[in-house]
């Protein structure tokens, strides 16, 4: 499923938000924004926050709900539809969010909104994506593939609103010695120190959740028994979605491209490094 994107007109004044600039369209729409791999961004004592909504998919729903993050001071910058199916919609909205801003304002407001459920609300580590990021990417993992799963590893948890993001790789036989260890071949930068990583076997894209709220995403490289393990922490006052099936495709898509691109040089990085801890079922 491919993403619907809407990007607004940053600027909106506080407690103002133009519900009729927000679409819900039949295309995407790009527009030139900064660049997604930076560190996560502030402006001034403002963050950019994720704020994931179900709500009803009928007309003035969608500019309730944005109506409802201007009043509570959210600046929208994008809204991204991730569903649309049996009258329900999923759709993940980025806001600048003031800093002395009261969550506990926003969510009354939103689900004091007949139909609409907030799925999470945190922190994006990142510049909201544009039309190309994945093309953009890849271009540069082609351009320099010494670096290319560095530069995959790094970039990942900016395009899918995550806090860090590691290529872990298990012995090649893990199907018939029934699994094995997992190390650690490459961290993102906000990666901890001594990842915590779920149980990546079997080699399959998913998405599991933590006992204590934080969500991962998993995908294989298909050689190596390498995968992509990116994840979501749970900290309060804010609480992460679970990725989405959407999420979880785009991740394997962008994996399974890296993966012909880097091709053998793919079984040198899956050679062990640095073991994991410990892992979560």
């Amino acid at each position: 499923m491919a993403f619907t994107i809407v990007v607004s007109r940053r600027g909106y004044r506080p407690g103002y938000c133009a519900a009729t600039e927000v679409k819900r369209p039949s295309a995407t729409l790009g527009t030139s924004l900064p660049d997604v791999y930076r560190p996560a961004e502030r402006w001034g004592t403002d963050m950019l926050l994720r704020v994931r909504v179900t709500l009803p998919d009928r007309p003035g729903t969608l500019g309730q709900v944005a109506r409802t993050l201007g009043v509570s001071g959210a600046d929208i910058v994008q809204v991204v539809v991730l569903e649309r199916l049996g009258g329900r919609a999923v759709d993940d909205f980025t806001v600048v969010w003031p800093g002395a801003g009261r969550l506990d304002r926003l969510m009354a407001g939103l689900t004091a909104i007949p139909g609409v459920r907030v799925d999470g609300v945190w922190q994006a580590i990142g510049s909201p994506t544009a039309t190309g990021q994945d093309a953009e990417l890849l271009a540069q993992v082609a351009a320099n593939p010494a670096d290319g799963l560095a530069t995959l590893v790094d970039a990942v948890p900016g395009l899918l609103a995550a806090d860090w993001a590691v290529a872990a790789a298990v012995p090649t036989d893990w199907a018939s010695s029934g699994g094995g260890p997992t190390t650690v071949g490459y961290a993102s930068w906000r990666t901890p120190e001594q990842p915590t990583l779920p149980e990546v076997t079997p080699l399959r894209p998913r998405a599991m959740t933590a006992p204590d709220g934080g969500h991962y995403a998993v995908a294989p490289f298909g050689r190596a028994g390498l995968v992509l393990v990116v994840a979501r922490g749970a900290a309060e006052p804010f609480f992460p979605a679970a990725f989405h099936r959407t999420e979880l495709d785009r991740l394997a898509q962008l994996v399974r491209a890296s993966a012909v691109i880097l091709g053998d040089r793919l079984d040198l990085a899956g050679a062990p490094a640095t073991p994991a801890p410990g892992r979560r079922p």
